[in-house]
């Protein structure tokens, strides 16, 4: 990640409401029941979305790393995340949730996973049960879909704002399965600004609680560093000013959001912007790096 200071945006983002407090206790009360963990991460952003504390929350329970949005990311960026976790130890399965593609994945390396389980069950003369699999991650990273896919028909609420699952709740695939649902969740402090606004820019932090200027002026800058032919492409735009109110005043007036004589409407430029990469128009993206590459 890049941690250059004077890039860092001034706004400081934090966003943790009692539900999700309240869903870690739950999921350490009932982590005794869980074989697995499904932690679901979004391929935009690879570490900034992976729960700063997992680890605490999940001991040392097998795991799965599922990579979601793999249709909207930066692919190459992506495949180096995959070895980066894959070097760490992980297994690693890398989905895209709109056609389907690799779930069954999934399923296969939790029986892998597990098959020693369930030999230890059948030597004692007990009959091998269904997987129980706790599917965790941050807000808005997919976990409805992905439930929904892995049963092959919508039993999930799908809801593109962060905080729409609200509690645990078991869900029995099949006889080979049961899913235990769990609420997006994030760390009670975002000490990593950086990450907290690459949360906020892809729609994981509630949007009522952000300032949007500063969230499109980390978004300009951040997709100017990493696709400075993006911002070229779709705003005209080939560099950036230090206050940024020239390229607010080009976006402005190329897409209307003009107030009476011309003045540029600054809020709503802001919100074009966040809504410009949230809907793909400033194309497939990855705003985690490795090694400041």
């Amino acid at each position: 990640m890049n941690n250059n200071e004077e890039k860092l945006p001034k706004v400081n983002i934090n966003w943790y409401p009692g539900h999700m407090a309240k869903a870690r206790r739950e999921i350490s009360e009932k982590l005794n029941l869980v074989d697995i963990i499904y932690e679901v991460i979004d391929a935009r952003m690879p570490i900034s979305s992976k729960i700063s504390d997992i680890d605490d929350l999940i001991g040392n329970k097998p795991r799965i790393l599922i990579f979601t949005k793999y249709d909207i990311c930066d692919e190459k960026q992506t495949q180096s995340f995959v070895e980066y976790y894959q070097k760490k130890g992980y297994y690693v399965v890398v989905v895209d949730l709109i056609n389907g593609t690799n779930v069954k994945e999934i399923m296969n390396i939790s029986k892998k996973i597990l098959e020693n389980q369930n030999k230890k069950r059948e030597a004692k003369g007990m009959r091998p049960r269904a997987i129980r699999a706790l599917v965790i991650g941050v807000p808005n990273v997919g976990k409805s879909t992905l439930l929904n896919r892995l049963v092959g028909k919508k039993i999930a609420g799908v809801g593109n704002r962060p905080g729409f699952t609200k509690g645990l709740s078991w869900i029995r695939i099949h006889k080979d399965i049961e899913l235990l649902d769990s609420p997006g969740i994030l760390w009670p402090k975002l000490e990593d600004q950086e990450s907290a606004h690459v949360l906020a820019a892809l729609s994981s932090i509630k949007e009522e609680i952000l300032d949007v200027m500063d969230i499109s002026a980390f978004i300009l800058k951040k997709m100017y560093e990493l696709y400075p032919e993006r911002i070229k492409e779709r705003y005209g735009i080939e560099k950036l000013s230090d206050d940024l109110m020239e390229e607010y005043a080009v976006i402005a007036k190329k897409r209307g959001a003009l107030i009476k004589g011309g003045t540029p409407d600054y809020e709503k430029t802001a919100i074009i912007i966040m809504n410009d990469l949230k809907k793909g128009y400033l194309g497939k993206v990855t705003l985690d790096r490795l090694h400041n590459d």
